[in-house]
């Protein structure tokens, strides 16, 4: 009788101890896809300032090098 509470015992300690590390591996699977996701986020949000940066310095290169070119026409015409 005794032989066979010690094994129940075992038994249902075994189990608790199964469901611990389910709701564990399940705890850590989420954190490190929480985690993934914020990377991804930081990543996509790096990428679009340094997008917007060159975009930017893109269009400024652009107007100076239109203005010069029409005040060169300007000039070349007017003389």
């Amino acid at each position: 009788m005794r032989m066979r509470q010690s094994i129940n015992q075992f038994e249902t300690a075994f189990e608790q101890q199964k469901v611990l590390e389910q709701r564990r591996r399940e705890q850590l699977r989420t954190r490190a896809v929480n985690r993934s996701r914020a990377r991804r986020v930081t990543r996509s949000q790096q990428q679009g300032k340094v997008r917007f940066s060159v975009l930017a310095v893109c269009l400024i290169v652009t107007v100076v090098l239109v203005t010069i070119a029409m005040f060169e026409a300007l000039l070349f015409f007017m003389s």
